[in-house]
């Protein structure tokens, strides 16, 4: 069984934040008697902080427990590192990245990872994408955009073409909403993690960024967000408007169908639908391990989707 949406944090990244934890204002803090200490960085989305994050060898373990025989490893949300500057951002990146390519060169049959990049500077990010994928990594786990740029935005066209000409996976992960709407209740966590990927997926589509940038290997979180629901009502805009079909030369329905998704949706109906609606070969089994609202272990409806994705990146395990 795969796993394609799970995190890890290399030991080299915890010393680089407890060396520079006043720079970043990380802390660790005992919250619960029960709990193991929550980390959060300059103030936001803080996490228990579970040995599983860490421990290589808990990690295999509860993962060989649960059936899962291959991993592909992605950096946790929390340490993009988009709020500061990108000397900060590439330095954690470049670290991140080679602890990843050091820990799937010692098992490549178990593991393999996706590398961070400093996507506030855009060029820069496409150098440290090459240099992830020269280290033995598949792509790289992103956020979906800057504050109000959104990814189709002019300001990260280098890091998409380089990622185009690479053939890269990129995984595109939601960070919490601000919405301050939504502030209270975990309602951040809740609905607007899956509405962030809604608005990125939405604006990739309409955008016509997939014809631009054909080989780029997009992989949406949590089913896509509320996307899949929605496509019959972005296809009826597509009639009606040229705002949304100008960019286009299909319904958006189609395009969705170019994306992979994972199965972090906690409800077997829901992944029905996505099955349905996009097709057996774009799902890819996901866990969100070892986060609190983490699918343990990852579902699986078909295979398909994990060899369509590792095929096209001519992957043999």
């Amino acid at each position: 069984m795969f796993d394609f949406h799970t995190h890890f944090i290399p030991n080299h990244v915890l010393t680089w934040l407890q060396d520079h934890k006043k720079t970043v204002h990380a802390k660790w803090e005992k919250k619960l008697p029960d709990k193991h200490k929550f980390l959060t960085v300059n103030g936001k989305w803080g996490f228990e902080l579970k040995p599983a994050f860490y421990d290589l060898t808990l990690y295999k373990q509860e993962s060989v427990d649960v059936g899962v025989t291959h991993s592909v490893l992605s950096p946790i949300p929390q340490l993009f590192m988009y709020d500061f500057s990108p000397e900060i951002t590439t330095e954690v990146s470049q670290i991140y990245n080679s602890s990843l390519a050091e820990i799937i060169g010692n098992s490549p049959d178990r593991f393999s990872a996706l590398g961070t990049l400093p996507l506030t500077a855009p060029e820069k990010a496409a150098t440290i994408l090459n240099e992830a994928m020269n280290q033995g990594l598949k792509g790289a786990i992103i956020g979906p955009g800057l504050g109000e740029k959104l990814l189709s935005d002019n300001f990260f066209t280098p890091l998409f073409e380089e990622a185009n000409r690479l053939k890269a996976i990129l995984f595109i992960h939601p960070l919490l909403s601000t919405d301050p709407r939504i502030k209270s209740k975990k309602m951040p966590n809740l609905i607007g993690v899956p509405w962030e990927t809604t608005v990125t997926a939405t604006d990739i589509i309409l955008s016509g960024l997939i014809d631009k940038y054909p080989d780029i290997k997009i992989v949406f979180a949590h089913g896509g967000g509320f996307l899949p629901y929605q496509l019959g009502r972005m296809d009826k805009g597509y009639d009606q408007w040229k705002d949304v079909s100008s960019n286009l030369s299909a319904a958006p329905s189609e395009y969705a169908k170019s994306f992979w998704y994972d199965t972090v949706l906690w409800n077997s109906n829901s992944i029905d639908l996505l099955i349905k609606t996009v097709g057996k070969d774009k799902v890819v089994p996901g866990s969100d391990f070892p986060f609190d609202l983490s699918v343990w272990p990852p579902e699986v409806n078909s295979e398909k989707g994990s060899q369509t994705l590792l095929g096209l990146i001519n992957m043999n395990f």
